[in-house]
């Protein structure tokens, strides 16, 4: 089977096509479009046009997209209503009370998605045991109806009280709106996001309402013109849990693919490490808009149920939360694209970005802010003649006059002393990042190799992997269009959830399990059958679970096999050892409860198919040789040698200061760090201690 995969990214769209018979694989990056769609459609000619492949003759189209990520950060989803329970109108406004900086009296909330006067009330009232308090008054429903066709809303949330213990009221609901207002989409908070606690829960069902006209459009384009350019199979696309589902569900449920592009690079990571027997992995993707920092435990991405998007300064709380499963992940915005500028006295990065259009100044396409590329391509670190493979020519000399202009002279410093304040400053911004994903959720960095990937991870993991102490980095093969890859690596899946508080008994609670599951199972099969994939379904469960009292729950990957009478013991056994492994304390008088059941269901195929090794890219190999580069452990601007990558494949090993030049990516190595290639391709990079020379 021929596959090909693409990325959209923020700056550069990705592309990889597989060949499932030879093995090869070939790899393609062009600058993303306004119109995301134009991009796709014109890298996916010349990928084809060089490799002289039909478009018939594609099995599979995998795609990451960040059009849903986009609409909600830049406020161009659709027009949207809410309905809610009588009182409970300001839900989205009040939001939490705990404050993301405590001592900022001038903080910003998270915008919603829905406007206050566009916020309607039905009465009703259901207990949190899903029995019926109040029924629904048909009047104050057809009120709140009339309320959303006279505003003109383009699609409508519903988040009910207590909707996901009894959803009879919320679907009452959308069958109203069925027949008086049949083209107006309605989204359910008990089948967008079944789980309690209602600001997070309404805030992920409107989330998905204000998406949802956007990723439908999109979606229906895409496949269009895929059709007209005689792609016949399937297209599917990345969900932020890192499993694929149809074009049909991701327009049902566009929040599952809020996260998709990072998701993909992941899961590349995974199967890299496991590649190079590592099972413990910090992966850090640095594209040209944004760096992302994740985990892989155990040789599997670990996933949280809940994260945020659009934060303020990237604070934990200062975002809307959506409340659907995704690979753990901190980003951040520091880009190649990211804009450098002076702020009291100090040099500040990002997270705004120049992006592709007009993108940084060395682009030579109008723009005017300097950005960490261009930083990067004074101070030696990107061939201004081999960018992109050579396809784009960078001018260094307009990025070295920029950086004068807004940096140095406003700062009193040299021009190099600038830019290396620039990367120094990105670095350190990641660094941060790095520390949070890592040490204070209880990794230790030692014990971890860092994968890096994106145009600009292997700039800057050297130098990050050393700042933080971990011993080894991993650049794969392709390292460039690295979410591109993973995507080849994924496999149809499906995650459904629900809440059902139990405390957990070891003797008595297996029939409650049982119960919770089953129900889930339905939901799963129900999804499974929109899913334009074969293959026999592979479960798996895990639970959001806590000692009761407590206010966070930790995740636990729960047993396989039947549900009988010990489940419960096993259950508990399972979070006591999660519980342990996280916190490295045990309360022997606790009682355990799970909140939040999970269950997996995965069509696997694919995984593991890919030789991650054999990564092509069109374009001629870089000649060897020196450059200036500026390394400030050896003094500053110093000849470095310039080696292609390939160049190691005999086994050689290389010291740095180095720099290796690939098609799709560069990879900085400061003084005392050694690499070598491995048997799959990926450059290995021993981590000199800091201080070492």
């Amino acid at each position: 089977m021929i596959r090909v995969a693409f990325d959209i990214g923020g700056t550069f769209t990705d592309f990889v096509l597989h060949d499932g018979a030879t093995g090869a694989t070939q790899a393609l990056k062009v600058p993303t479009t306004r119109d995301p769609g134009e991009a796709v459609l014109n890298g996916l000619e010349q990928l084809l046009g060089k490799t002289g492949i039909a478009p018939s003759s594609i099995g599979l189209v995998l795609h990451a997209t960040t059009v849903a990520t986009n609409a909600v950060l830049e406020r161009k989803g659709a027009a949207i209503g809410l309905i809610t329970t009588d009182g409970f109108r300001d839900v989205l406004i009040i939001g939490r009370q705990k404050r993301y900086e405590t001592y900022d009296l001038y903080i910003d909330k998270p915008k919603p998605l829905v406007e206050r006067r566009h916020i309607a009330e039905v009465v009703e009232r259901v207990a949190p045991d899903g029995s019926v308090v109040t029924s629904l008054d048909a009047k104050s429903l057809d009120r709140a109806i009339d309320a959303m066709i006279e505003s003109g809303r383009e699609a409508v949330a519903v988040s009910l009280l207590h909707a996901y213990a009894n959803p009879e009221h919320e679907k009452r609901i959308r069958e109203r709106f069925a027949q008086r207002a049949p083209h107006i989409p309605v989204s359910l908070s008990s089948e967008i996001s079944p789980k309690f606690r209602e600001y997070e829960r309404t805030s992920t069902t409107a989330t998905n309402a204000y998406v949802k006209p956007v990723v439908e459009r999109y979606l229906g384009n895409l496949e269009q013109a895929l059709r007209q350019r005689g792609f016949r199979n399937e297209l599917f696309v990345m969900q932020s849990s890192g499993g694929l589902i149809s074009p049909d569900l991701a327009r049902d449920f566009p929040v599952r693919i809020i996260e998709s592009g990072p998701a993909a690079g992941i899961l590349m990571c995974a199967i890299v490490g496991k590649t190079e027997g590592r099972e413990h992995v910090i992966t850090f993707d640095m594209g040209g808009t944004t760096a992302k920092l994740g985990a892989i435990d155990g040789g599997k991405p670990a996933i949280m149920p809940t994260f945020e998007i659009d934060m303020v300064r990237y604070k934990k709380g200062s975002g809307l939360p959506i409340n659907v499963p995704a690979v753990e992940m901190i980003e951040i915005g520091a880009g190649g694209g990211s804009i450098a500028r002076t702020s009291r006295g100090m040099i500040v990065v990002g997270p705004d970005s120049a992006g592709a259009d007009p993108g940084p100044i060395c682009y030579n396409r109008g723009g005017e802010e300097p950005t960490i590329t261009d930083a990067n391509v004074m101070l030696g670190y990107i061939a201004p003649d081999w960018f992109n493979g050579g396809t784009m020519r960078l001018d260094a000399d307009a990025a070295a006059a920029g950086i004068k202009r807004k940096i140095a002279d406003p700062l009193g410093i040299s021009p190099a002393e600038a830019a290396w304040g620039i990367h120094l400053v990105a670095t350190s911004n990641m660094e941060n990042a790095l520390r949070i994903v890592s040490v204070e959720r209880g990794r230790d960095p030692r014990r971890y190799a860092m994968v890096a990937f994106g145009g600009a991870g292997p700039l800057h993991a050297a130098r990050l992997a050393r700042a933080v102490g971990i011993p080894t980095v991993i650049v794969p093969s392709g390292a460039g269009v690295g979410s591109a890859i993973g995507l080849l690596e994924a496999d149809p899946r499906i995650d459904v959830t629900t809440t059902k508080v139990l405390r957990l008994d070891p003797n008595r609670s297996g029939a409650d399990i049982a119960a919770v599951y089953k129900g889930l199972e339905a939901q799963a099969l129900a999804d499974a059958k929109r899913m334009a994939a074969n293959g026999e379904l592979q479960w798996s469960r895990y639970a959001q679970m806590r000692y009761a009292g407590q206010g966070f729950e930790i995740h636990v990957d729960l047993p396989d096999g039947p549900i009988d009478d010990t489940y419960g013991r096993r259950a508990i056994d399972a979070f006591n050892e999660a519980y342990m492994r996280k916190h490295k304390f045990l309360d022997a008088e606790g009682t355990i409860e799970a909140v939040d059941w999970t269950l997996v269901a995965a069509m696997p195929a694919r995984s593991g198919a890919t030789r991650l090794g054999r990564i092509e890219a069109a374009g001629p190999s870089k000649r060897s040789g020196t450059r200036k580069a500026w390394f400030p452990e050896a003094g500053g601007y110093i000849d470095t040698r310039i080696l292609d990558r390939q160049a190691l494949a005999g086994g050689a090993n290389v010291t740095g200061p180095a720099i290796l030049e690939d098609l799709d990516s560069t990879t900085v190595m400061l003084p005392g760090d050694v690499a070598r290639l491995s048997a799959e391709g990926h450059l290995i990079i021993d981590i000199a201690k800091e201080g070492a020379p």
